[in-house]
This record gives C-alpha cells, sequence and structure tokens, in this order.
C-alpha cells in the first residue's frame, strides 16, 4: 500500500507556507521496521529548508509511530547510520536534493526495538481537524483494497499496516474479513456486546476430554470472545469459529444473509448445549410467542394456535403497493393487521358447518428478552423476474414501547376454542413463509390447549414499562441483492457509547449516524423513491428490554471464572509468542537458494536465515535443506550470489565468512532481486573466485566428424577481453587449439554469429552475464567455406531446430486389419499384418524388420539437448545422431537416402491395402470406397506412389526429405513439399507460424501454387523415431513413439514420415495436438511447420481419412421444432467442394444409421443453414458447395427429417415456421412449416387461414423475436408483438423475411382472452418465467448460485463419493 500525502498539506511548517517559490525536497520513506510493512511507502514533499527535527514529526505523524522511537537511514547508500534525530539542520544542508529528484530513506528500528505506535485519535484531530460530528467518514463500508462486496460510497481513513497491530482507541477489536464475512463479523461483534450472552457463554466449561476443541463452536465462541475482549491487537481472526462450523476456505468468498446465519448458528449451539446449563439459553434470551388464530365473524369460533419466533420479519413494502411503511411502528401494527377472509376465501368454520367470512391474523402473546427485528429489504420483482432490494426510508426508535402488540386478553367471546383447520394455515398467513419456524419447540399444532390464568392475568397486568426496549444493535447492509457489505452499530451498555463494528475497524459514532441507517431519501416515499435512494440502511434491529431486574453488566475480568482465566492466560501467552515470532520474522532473510545436487540435479529451496547469522551459518543451513550431508563434505560447499534467470555466478564471498548475511544481502527485504547458490565441489578442486564484472560462458565442443556437440564447460571472462584472450582461455579450459579454433556465439534463437575479427572485444560482440558459445577446433577444409554452407554451421542449425515429440499411436482395430500394419517396439520378434494380405506379408514384413533392425544395430551417441539446461541434459541422448529413419538405407559413407529401397516399400505397402478388397468397416474410415474411387477418375489429383526423388540425396548424414529435383507427389493428394524456410540469414523468407487447432482451415493449403511450382526453396530436415523407453511412460511405451524432427517440417512431411510407423498411408490417419487437461485439437494444415510444438509435446494418432484438398468438416445437428431443446448434435463428416446435396446426403444417411440408430429415407431429409441456433436457407438436391453455397472449416449444417417428401423446389420459394397463438386458452400451438411461392403477405395469411380454419378477414399474424424458437411469454405475447403490420410484402420493414425459418406467430381477432384471477395470473407468471428460464430466453444476466448456508456439527460436509 502505497501512503500518499494528503490534501490538507500538514507536513509544510507554517512560517514558510507562503514561501511559493521555495525548493522542495521529495522524500520517499520505506518502512522496513517489518516484514509486513516493508512494501509500504510515505512521501513527504517538504521546503528544503525543513529541518531534520521536524522530517522526524512529520514521519511520526504520516506513520502513526511515537516520535523518538524510530530512526531514518539514507536508503541508496550502504551506510545504515540513522540521520540526527534532534539536528536543526536543513534538509538540503543534511544532502536532501531539491528540485523533483526523489530522496530514499529507510525508517529502521531504534535500538533494535520495534517503533511505538502513536494513538490514531490524536493523529486525526490534529490533522484534519474533524471533530466529533464530522466523523461519519469512518463508519460506513470501509474500502478494502481487493476485497470483493465493498462498497466505495466512504472512504477510509488512512492509517498504516502497523496500526493494525495495536488496539484501537476505542479500547474495542476488530474482527479481521476473511474475504466476505463481514455478515460473520457484525453478528459475532453484536453477540459479543450482548451482556447476558457473553457472560452465559464464559459460564460454560469446555471438558476437552468428551470433545475436539477445534470442531467445538462454544469452545471457540468463547475463545473468540476473550480475544475480544483482552487483547492488544487492533484485529483478531475468526478462521478457528469458521473452522468449528465445519467450513473450508471457499466459504470465506460466499455471501450470506446475516439473519439467515443468525438463525443456523443459534440451532447449532442449541444442539452443542444439550445437557447443559445453556441448553436453553436461546430461548430464554431471544424466543417470543404468537398466537394464529381464524376466527369466524357470524358465532364468534375461533381456531387458533401458538407458534414461537426468534426474530419478527417487518415487510418494507406490501406487496402490490406503491408506498413503504414510515416506521418500525406501522410495520408492526401492519404485521399484526387481521385481514377478512370472505367471496371465494372464505373460511369453513367447524360450528357453522358451512363456509363464513372470518377474521385472519397474528397476536403477539410474549416478547423475548432480546427483540429481534428482521427488515425484509430483499424482494423479488415478478416484472424483471430479479431480487432486489427496497432502500426505502423505515424509521426506528431508540426506544420501542412494544405494550400496543400485546394480546393483553384473549378476546372476550366465550366460544373461543382451539382446533386444528387447514385453512387457518394457509390463505393469508404471514407465518407460514415469515416465522422463524426451525427453532420452534412446538413442532405440531397445540391442540386444545388454553393459556393459563397465571400466564393470562401477568400480561394483564403487566406495567407499561415492562414492555419498552432499548436498542442497542443496529447491523447495517450496504450494496444490492446482489450482494454488499454488512456492518454493525452497538451501543455498549458500559458507558452509553455507540461505535461502529466494520470488520477490523471501530470507531466511535453519533446518534445522528444512527438515523442516517433509516435509509431512503429525503423526498416523498413514491414508488420509485428506492431506486434513487442510499443503499446503507439498517437490515436488523436488536432491542434489549428495559428491566433493572434482569439487565446484566460485562463480566469484569477479575470475576472471571477459573476456566476464563486459564483460556485468558493460555491466549496472552499465545499471543505474546506471536509477537516473538513477528520479531523474528522482521528481522529474517528470505531469499531463493539453488544447488545442483550431485545425485537430484538442479534443486530449489528458501532459505530463510536471520539478519545477524554469518555467512558459514548460512552456508550450514543450506547444506542440510539441500540435504548434502553424506553426498558432499560440508566444507566443498559455499554460497555465491546467482542470477536464475541468466543463469550467472554474479560473485563469491571470499574471506567474508563471518559477515552477516543482513549485511551480505543488503538488509531484511521482502524480495531480492539476485537469489542464492549453494555450489559443491570435489576434494581434489579448488573453488574458482567470481569477481563482480565477470561474464560466465558455456563452452560446447563440437566434433565435426561424430556430429556431436559435448556438454557444457564453463568458463568466466571479461567483456573487454579480445576474441584472441578469449581463444587463448578456451584452449586452457578445454584442450584445444587455439590457432585453428572457430568459436560461434549463440546470442539468442536464430543467431548464430562466429567470432573471427581478432581484436574485437566480448562486449563489442554482444557478450552478455550469461553465453553460449560452439567451438571447433579441427584439421578440415570446413573452416575454409562460408561460415553458412560449412558442415560446422548446418550441425549448429540441426541442434537448434531440432524438438522431442511423443506420438502415441492408434490401437490395432479389427476394421483397419487389411489397410495397415504395425509398427512393433525395436527388437520384436515380427510385425503384426492383417490376414487379409497374406500373399504380401513376406515382402512387406521383411522390409519393415530390416529398416527397424538398421534402427536398433545403429550406435547411439550420448550428447547434450538443446532446450533446456545443458548440464542438466547432460546423460540424453542427442537429437542429432547419425541414424536413419526405419524407410531409410545406411552405408558407411552416410549415404541415408536410397530412394529405390523407399519407393519399394512405399509400393509395397499400398499394394497392402489395394489387395484388401473391400472397404474398411472402421467407422472414422468409411470414406475408404469413394477415396479409390477418386484416384481411378482423378489420377491427375491423387497418387499412390512417393516419387523417387522424395528420399534421393547424398549430400548430408541428417537429411531425410530433400525435395530439390521437383514436386512431390504426396499419397493425399496434394502437390507438397517437406520443407520451411530457412531460420538463418542464408533464407531471407519470412516463415508462417501458427497454433493448429480445430478452427483452423481445413486442409485447402497448399505450398505449391497453381503450376506446382514449389513456394518454399529446398531444405533438408531431420528426422529420426525411437519407441518409448519406460522413463517417458505417461503413455504406454507399447503405443509411443519418441520423435526427433526439426521443427520446420511441413505436417504433410511429417505425416510421410509417420507411415511406416502407423501402418496406413498418410491420407487414412489424423493428427491431433494434445493440449493442457488432455485437450485435443486436430492439426489440419498440411503446408505448415511444426514451428509451434515444442520439446516433449505430446501427439496422438488416430486413424480416419485424412482431409484432402477442398474437403471440409461438418458437424451436423438435428432440427427437432417442437422439442424443447430444437437443437441436438449428431455427428462430424466430410463435406466436399464440388459436391451437391443429395451426394452429401447419401454420404450421411449410412453414417447417421450406423452411429446415432437413425434409419431415414433420403427423400424424407433436407439440410439447412445453421446459425447459432436459428434455422435458415433451406439447401436444395440439386446444389453444389462452393458453388451455390459456401462452405468454412467446422461448418454447421442443420438436418431436418420431414414427415412427408420435400416441397422446396425453388429457390425463389419460402420456409416459414408458424405457431398459432389461442388467447381463450393461453397457449401456444406447435409449430407448422407454410411454404410460399413468393413473399406476398396476402399468400402467408391465405397458408395461414388454409390450415388453421380461421376466416380470412379475422387472421392476424406477428413475426417472433430473437433466437429460434423466438419464446415469449403467454402473458405478454397479444400486447407485445407487432401484430397485423400495414405492409403487403414481407421483405420490407417491419418484417424483413427475405430468408427460409422465420418464425411468424396468428390468431383469431375474434378470440377473447382468458380472464385470469390475480392468483392464477401469479401461478401462469412463475410457471412461465420457470418455462423461459429453462429455455435460456428473457433471461438478462445470469446470477451467481447461491450456496446454502450450513454448519457441519460433525466437523465438515460429508464427501460426495461421487463427486469429481
Amino acid at each position: 500500500m502505497e501512503m500518499v500525502p494528503s490534501e490538507e498539506n500538514q507536513f509544510v511548517p507554517k512560517e514558510i507556507q507562503n514561501a511559493a517559490e521555495e525548493p522542495r525536497a521529495l522524500c520517499i520513506i520505506q518502512d522496513i521496521t517489518s516484514a509486513k510493512t516493508v512494501n509500504e511507502r510515505l512521501t513527504l514533499n517538504l521546503p528544503a529548508s525543513t529541518t531534520l527535527s521536524k522530517l522526524y514529526e512529520d514521519v511520526a505523524h504520516k506513520a502513526g509511530y511515537v516520535n523518538g522511537t524510530f530512526g531514518l537511514a539514507w536508503g541508496n547508500t550502504q551506510d545504515m547510520a540513522p540521520l540526527d534525530h534532534s539536528s536543526e539542520m536543513s534538509l538540503s544542508e543534511s544532502g536532501f536534493e531539491p528540485g523533483g529528484k526523489r530522496n530514499f530513506l529507510q525508517l529502521t528500528d531504534k535500538d533494535g526495538e520495534q517503533p511505538q505506535i502513536a494513538s490514531d485519535e490524536s493523529g486525526t484531530a490534529d490533522s484534519s481537524g474533524l471533530d466529533d460530528s464530522s466523523q461519519e467518514r469512518f463508519i460506513g463500508p470501509l474500502l478494502r483494497d481487493g476485497t470483493p462486496g465493498c462498497s466505495g460510497d466512504y472512504s477510509s481513513p488512512s492509517y498504516s499496516y502497523s496500526s493494525i497491530l495495536s488496539k484501537s482507541e476505542t479500547g474495542y477489536v476488530g474482527l479481521v474479513n476473511q474475504a466476505m464475512t463481514c455478515y460473520l463479523n457484525s453478528l459475532l461483534q453484536t453477540l459479543f456486546m450482548t451482556p447476558e450472552f457473553r457472560n452465559a457463554l464464559y459460564n460454560w466449561e469446555f471438558e476437552e476430554q468428551e470433545e475436539d476443541p477445534v470442531t467445538s463452536i462454544p469452545y471457540q465462541l468463547q475463545r473468540l470472545f476473550v480475544l475480544l475482549q483482552t487483547s492488544k491487537k487492533r484485529a483478531i481472526e475468526t478462521t478457528d469459529v469458521t473452522r468449528s462450523f465445519g467450513w473450508d476456505s471457499s466459504e470465506a468468498w460466499q455471501q450470506h444473509d446475516v439473519q439467515e446465519l443468525c438463525r443456523v448458528m443459534f440451532d447449532a449451539l442449541e444442539q452443542k448445549w444439550k445437557q447443559t446449563e445453556q441448553a436453553d439459553l436461546i430461548n430464554q434470551l431471544y424466543q417470543g410467542k404468537l398466537k394464529d388464530y381464524v376466527r369466524c365473524l357470524e358465532c364468534g369460533y375461533e381456531s387458533w394456535r401458538i407458534d414461537t419466533y426468534l426474530d419478527i420479519p417487518l415487510v418494507i413494502r406490501p406487496f402490490g403497493a406503491s408506498q413503504a411503511y414510515g416506521s418500525v411502528e406501522e410495520a408492526l401494527q401492519a404485521f399484526i393487521q387481521p385481514e377478512t377472509l370472505d367471496g371465494p376465501n372464505q373460511y369453513f368454520c367447524e360450528r357453522c358447518k358451512k363456509k363464513c367470512d372470518a377474521r385472519k391474523g397474528l397476536r403477539f402473546l410474549h416478547f423475548p428478552y432480546l427483540l429481534t427485528l428482521q427488515l425484509k429489504r430483499f424482494d423479488f420483482d415478478y416484472t424483471t423476474m430479479h431480487r432486489i432490494k427496497l432502500n426505502d426510508r423505515m424509521t426506528f426508535p431508540e426506544e420501542l414501547d412494544m405494550s400496543p402488540f400485546i394480546d393483553v386478553e384473549d378476546e372476550k367471546s366465550p366460544q373461543t376454542e382451539s382446533c386444528t383447520d387447514s385453512g387457518a394455515e394457509n390463505e393469508g398467513s404471514c407465518h407460514s413463509d415469515q416465522m422463524s419456524n426451525d427453532f420452534s419447540t412446538d413442532d405440531c399444532v397445540d391442540e386444545g390447549i388454553c393459556l393459563d390464568s397465571t400466564n393470562s392475568t401477568e400480561r394483564v397486568l403487566k406495567p407499561k414499562s415492562l414492555l419498552t426496549f432499548e436498542l442497542f444493535s443496529v447491523m447495517v447492509h450496504s450494496g444490492s441483492a446482489a450482494g454488499g457489505h454488512y456492518y454493525a452499530c452497538i451501543k455498549s451498555f458500559s458507558d452509553g457509547q455507540w461505535y461502529s463494528f466494520n470488520d477490523q475497524h471501530v470507531s466511535k459514532i453519533t446518534q445522528d449516524d444512527i438515523r442516517k441507517t433509516y435509509g431512503g431519501s429525503s423526498g416523498s416515499r413514491g414508488y420509485y423513491s428506492s431506486a434513487f435512494a442510499s443503499s446503507t440502511n439498517a437490515y436488523m434491529l436488536i432491542y434489549r428490554l428495559k428491566d433493572p431486574s434482569r439487565n446484566a453488566k460485562f463480566l469484569a475480568v477479575e470475576d472471571f471464572p477459573d476456566h476464563i482465566k486459564r483460556l485468558v492466560q493460555k491466549e496472552k501467552e499465545s499471543e505474546e509468542q506471536e509477537k516473538r515470532q513477528r520479531e523474528i520474522e522482521r528481522n529474517t532473510c528470505k531469499i531463493k537458494l539453488f544447488c545442483m545436487h550431485p545425485v537430484k540435479m538442479m534443486m530449489e529451496s528458501k532459505l530463510e536465515v536471520h539478519k545477524d547469522k554469518t555467512l558459514r551459518e548460512a552456508t550450514e543451513m543450506a547444506y542440510k535443506m539441500m540435504e548434502l550431508e553424506g553426498v558432499v563434505p560440508l566444507d566443498c560447499c559455499r554460497l555465491v550470489k546467482y542470477d536464475e534467470f541468466h543463469e550467472y555466478l554474479e560473485r563469491s564471498y571470499e574471506g567474508e565468512e563471518d559477515t552477516p548475511m543482513g549485511l551480505l544481502l543488503g538488509g531484511v527485504k521482502s524480495s531480492y532481486m539476485f537469489d542464492l547458490l549453494l555450489e559443491t565441489r570435489r576434494p581434489d578442486q579448488v573453488f574458482q573466485p567470481y569477481k563482480p564484472g565477470e561474464v560466465m560462458v558455456k563452452v560446447h565442443v563440437v566434433n565435426l566428424k561424430s556430429e556431436t556437440i559435448a556438454s557444457p564447460v564453463s568458463v568466466r571472462a571479461y567483456l573487454n577481453q579480445t576474441i584472441t584472450e578469449f581463444k587463448q582461455l578456451i584452449a586452457q579450459a578445454t584442450g584445444l587449439s587455439a590457432e585453428t579454433m572457430r568459436v560461434v556465439l549463440e546470442r539468442c534463437y536464430n543467431d548464430l554469429r562466429l567470432l573471427y575479427v581478432p581484436n574485437k572485444t566480448l562486449k563489442a560482440e554482444g557478450f552478455f552475464r550469461s553465453n553460449k558459445v560452439f567451438v571447433e577446433s579441427s584439421e578440415l577444409t570446413d573452416h575454409q567455406v562460408p561460415f553458412t554452407d560449412s558442415l560446422l554451421w548446418k550441425l549448429l542449425d540441426r541442434h537448434g531446430n531440432t524438438i522431442r515429440l511423443l506420438v502415441l499411436l492408434p490401437e490395432q482395430s479389427p476394421g483397419t486389419l487389411a489397410n495397415r500394419t504395425l509398427f512393433q517396439k525395436v527388437g520384436s520378434d515380427s510385425d503384426v499384418l492383417s490376414e487379409g494380405t497374406k500373399s504380401n506379408r513376406k515382402s512387406v514384413e521383411a522390409i519393415l524388420e530390416e529398416s527397424t533392425e538398421k534402427l536398433k544395430n545403429l550406435s547411439l551417441q550420448q550428447q547434450q539437448g538443446s532446450s533446456t539446461s545443458d548440464s542438466q541434459k547432460s546423460s540424453d541422448a542427442s537429437d542429432f545422431e547419425h541414424i536413419e529413419s526405419p524407410t531409410q538405407e545406411a552405408d558407411s559413407n552416410s549415404s541415408l537416402c536410397v530412394a529405390a529401397d523407399n519407393r519399394e516399400l512405399e509400393n509395397r505397402i499400398r499394394a497392402t491395402s489395394a489387395g484388401s478388397g473391400g472397404a474398411s468397416s472402421d467407422p472414422e474410415n468409411h470414406f475408404a470406397c469413394e477415396e479409390r474411387s477418386d484416384s481411378e477418375v482423378n489420377n491427375d489429383r491423387s497418387t499412390s506412389s512417393v516419387d523417387s526423388d522424395i528420399l534421393s540425396s547424398s549430400h548430408s548424414s541428417d537429411t531425410l526429405c530433400n525435395a530439390d529435383s521437383g514436386p512431390i507427389q504426396l499419397a493425399n493428394g496434394l502437390d507438397s513439399h517437406s520443407i520451411t524456410s530457412s531460420r538463418r540469414s542464408k533464407a531471407h523468407e519470412g516463415k508462417k507460424e501458427t497454433w493448429d487447432t480445430a478452427e483452423e482451415d481445413s486442409g485447402t493449403d497448399s505450398e505449391y501454387d497453381d503450376n506446382g511450382k514449389s513456394k518454399a526453396e529446398a531444405q533438408y530436415l531431420y528426422f529420426r523415431a525411437e519407441p518409448c523407453s519406460q522413463d517417458d511412460a505417461s503413455w504406454d511405451s507399447q503405443k509411443c513413439l519418441v520423435v526427433h524432427v526439426d521443427k520446420r517440417i511441413t505436417l504433410a512431411a511429417f505425416k510421410l514420415n509417420l507411415e511406416p510407423y502407423v501402418g496406413v498411408t498418410s491420407t487414412q490417419f489424423k493428427v491431433f495436438r494434445v493440449y493442457a487437461n488432455n485437450q485435443e485439437f486436430e492439426s489440419v494444415r498440411l503446408n505448415e511447420t511444426l514451428s509451434s510444438f515444442s520439446d516433449d509435446n505430446k501427439i496422438t494418432i488416430r486413424l480416419g481419412r485424412a482431409l484432402k484438398k477442398g474437403e471440409y468438416r461438418v458437424k451436423v445437428y438435428q432440427l427437432l421444432v417442437n422439442e424443447p431443446e430444437p437443437c441436438k448434435f449428431l455427428v462430424d463428416t466430410v463435406f466436399a467442394k464440388g459436391m451437391t446435396v443429395r451426394q452429401s446426403k447419401e454420404e450421411l444417411l449410412p453414417q447417421l444409421k450406423e452411429q446415432c440408430k437413425l434409419d431415414l429415407s433420403i427423400d424424407r431429409v433436407r439440410l439447412r443453414k445453421k446459425t447459432w441456433k436459428n434455422p435458415g436457407t433451406v439447401f436444395l438436391d440439386y446444389h453444389v458447395y462452393e458453388e451455390d453455397i459456401s462452405i468454412s472449416s467446422n461448418w454447421e449444417v442443420f438436418l431436418e427429417v420431414l414427415d412427408e417428401p420435400e416441397k422446396m423446389k425453388s429457390m425463389s420459394q419460402l420456409a416459414v415456421l408458424t405457431r398459432r397463438w389461442s388467447p381463450s386458452t393461453m397457449k401456444l400451438g406447435p409449430f407448422q412449416e407454410v411454404i410460399l411461392e413468393s413473399s406476398s403477405v396476402e399468400e402467408l395469411k391465405e397458408k395461414l387461414s388454409e390450415i388453421s380454419g380461421i376466416p380470412l378477414e379475422n387472421l392476424e399474424f406477428a413475426k417472433g423475436r430473437g433466437t429460434f424458437p423466438c419464446d415469449i411469454s403467454v402473458l405478454e405475447i397479444h400486447q407485445d408483438l407487432d401484430w397485423n403490420p400495414k405492409v403487403s410484402t414481407l421483405n420490407v420493414w417491419p418484417l424483413y423475411i427475405c430468408d427460409d425459418g422465420a418464425v411468424v406467430f396468428y390468431r383469431d381477432s375474434t378470440e377473447e382472452p382468458l380472464e385470469l384471477s390475480e392468483d392464477e395470473r401469479n401461478e401462469l407468471m412463475k410457471k412461465e418465467s420457470s418455462r423461459l428460464l429453462k429455455t435460456g430466453h428473457r433471461v438478462s444476466y445470469s446470477p451467481r448460485k447461491e450456496k446454502a448456508l450450513k454448519i457441519y456439527l460433525d466437523g465438515g460436509p460429508a464427501k460426495d463419493p461421487g463427486q469429481d
């Protein structure tokens, strides 16, 4: 939290207030006295003539500390000596720079003691000059940064975090808001400030042997109350209390109603207090009684029952009324006001044996000692179907006389009896909805109960003064029905003073502040007044009966029971321990620690060391943390300054073993700009000193003969060294010859720089803190050719671009046995082939086995990888070893690609597929027949062999795909190259990098132009595959390949290389990229590279026909116009450019039969456009995709099942969906389709008249609104739609019906609407609201689902094993 100067300019000395031209010194002060306050900044802009003593006064005033208990020191120097506290030297004389320059200071301890906190009261009075009456800004919900559910209506007084650690000047302790627990804090403070409840809670003794203290609600409340009474903190946590409720941390983020919490908590306490003295405490304090009665107006017979209540819910505004009640007294009067049951609501009288007029109502029989009134400010608006808050003004007195509302006599009629009648319990009863029955001890109707004469006499004779209640708690809600903030205004019975308990803030308030919580505005109480009223108003009121004989006082500390005294002592010790721990935390340096463990590789931890501990002690701590005991001797370890981001060793600390860590690290800070590394050495080695200003270089030695790159050797150099000197340094470290040495600096990805100018410095060449270089010193002539043509460049280029991918191969499927062979793990006895290919088994098996044997027998060399920490991967197999694909032949001269064998392999695989005879039964491969027929007809687009040039090369030892002899004919029918542009300066073409997702263009890209010419230069790209080892086994190693591949390879070439392992041609399998959470998206753009992939990305191969050029994946949904959910997903399929709609239906229907069990006739289905959920243009059988119908990737289309053959024959026709509205029954009929020959309104009306029988002159229609099915409430359709528009054609305003699928409602104008009673209308309104909410119509927002408020008596909710 950054603290800025307030507007009052209280830091300007009075004597120079008018010296406008005087230069000023900007002081920024960091409070480092505590880890909690280290991020705070105090900003003062003082005249340069201000004295140091005055500076101390101003800082004390601003920070809330007592002057003289802290020091100020310069923050940007190593000198920690504080500025003189009593000096009269001016700031300018003391070295402060004026003129807008920032002067950094640190606020420090004085003599090791934490600064004393000054009282807030004096600070605010001096600085702002506020009197008591102007302190209203302290009352409302204070703005808490980052806390949701808070109102910004009030501004928070500035205070330092340090002041939270000390008690408020009021003497009361606040409660910390866990996130949204302000409702809980308000109730807890109210209960704490209730003497009778607090004293009774203290008198209860916890038996630890009988219950776990963590789950005991009364014990945790007792602890909380003890802390609220005795703690020296400003605010305390409530987490122990909520934990006893069985709540987890997620409950802190749930907003709840304070009245609901009150009832649930009281119920929990009653359950916990069974069989104790406090068993009836809640009822004794909070429970009242009332009578729910119905009296016959003819004979006077009365039926009644007694109910109990814990609070009285008072209506703010009656249902349907335009004005609210003005006061609590008015609302109470309305609460007991009886209503007359007459007309259709007459009551059946048991005595009269007939329905009679009757009077129904409630009478209070007994008021509780603590009277709780809930003002029902939350309501439901049936017009908008939203919850709302009523902010109307409702006054409440400080003393409430309840005598007018008590039933002093039991009605004087002798016919009064008790009976049971269902009619007495529903119509007009406020009780069933409003009263707190959860806590009633009379769970059933009290039949035959007569109020005894004693109680009756007591009620009659009770003096008026004994029914006077005194207000002592107002729980205030600020906000709306969607969320807000609670706080409590509570009067102390000790001194009669009102206080605001607003979470951790407690402040004094006045009676005027209480009146501000009435709500409303100063104007009239009209219907809309609450919309413009303040949102901060009283929600719950708690009164106490004024009865000197019962009114208790708070127990003083000296009068506590013994068990509470023990608890006080225990909490005091705990608080002292916490204070000591806080002091230790304040002096503890916390810094990231790394260690290159000889066994466990790179380890990371956090070193927490006291600032006074020496470097030697810190090294020993780090040694134990990194578990080096028994692995490396302690004297072979040291701590060095380290930059983990750049992997840079900044400096070592020779000779500083006894220096305190606080000095070495530059003080105690919340975070450091560097880390520490625990460096180890072998006993025979000596530590190299690291000096500031050196740079670190990782040197990789390259062997051109074996084409390997060794693990790095670390060398330290200076930026002002020349290349010649640097080569000498490397020669010493590696033993290579400096004369023939070539040094290549990798400054960043895509940037290899040959260092060939002898006198150029490392700084000029672009060296930084941490650098990577490759060195080579052979006698070969490779150094004589240009660098970008050299073997060294090619090797490093491959090193920088090769990635490691994990490829999951598909399962063997019975339906695809005839079309594929399986790749088996290296070393397996044989390959598994289909029974349908026995004639070809030997040849294909021999070729595959030969290639896999060659792969198995090649010498694998261990080298360094390229993507993660070089030292970490030193034992990994190199991505760049001299090794062939299983489809390649090798000889001693490293000629990798023998075209004949590859062509033979490719042809035999295809021959195997062709010899199977018949199509695959694999559902994903259902286009096999069509593809073969396409190949026969269209030989120029699809070919069954790979051109011999694809693999013919003798240029490079790692070449797989060489396309310099011409275009490649790929098996999927696309002219394509397995190439991408170079990443080096040699090829300047920009390369296109995109992410493969399901939304990409479905294979319509090609790497060649219309003339078949390559769009990119020929390039040799690396590919090597091997079975997964068990170490890689997040997947089954039997089905997984590890592929090392140049990421500049295209998807088309990548698929070609995978063919022998998958066992089918690249056109018969699909590539899916696996993202986080195992989400899979198909990669479909054949001409794009793998540049978006990175090391250890996962790929899944699935069998199924891949898309060809001009093909699109299509999602098919069924349109069900008369179902509640009219849009149902069916299948994914493929449509091709040039295909007719009828052809696509012929392809689709067998798929629907197999996958969806839909046996449909081709003449009884239609396809139509789908836009979101709206049905659109009907596609006719002769329409051609991409000619008549535009199509795109992942297109969506509706399939509609017809009851009769298709009537749509022409594009000039119009298909309209119509629905009849019947006002007399308040119902909508089913959808019926009408086919129009033109856009004439007259024709539409004629068709509607024909299908409905409504005379043409009586027929009215209206266009539906919104998304299909254009749902609308039956209560609104008659008035809200634009009926019978005055137009002659459909394609003009206000109709704009220009396409198929429009919804039209129609009705008979002579049909009278159904007359509904108020109750019928309300019932229908609820049903319609529920229906429309389910369909998603007429809902403008989706409210957050509230979690039910529960307190668990067994320690927590039971976990449902079925839940995720």
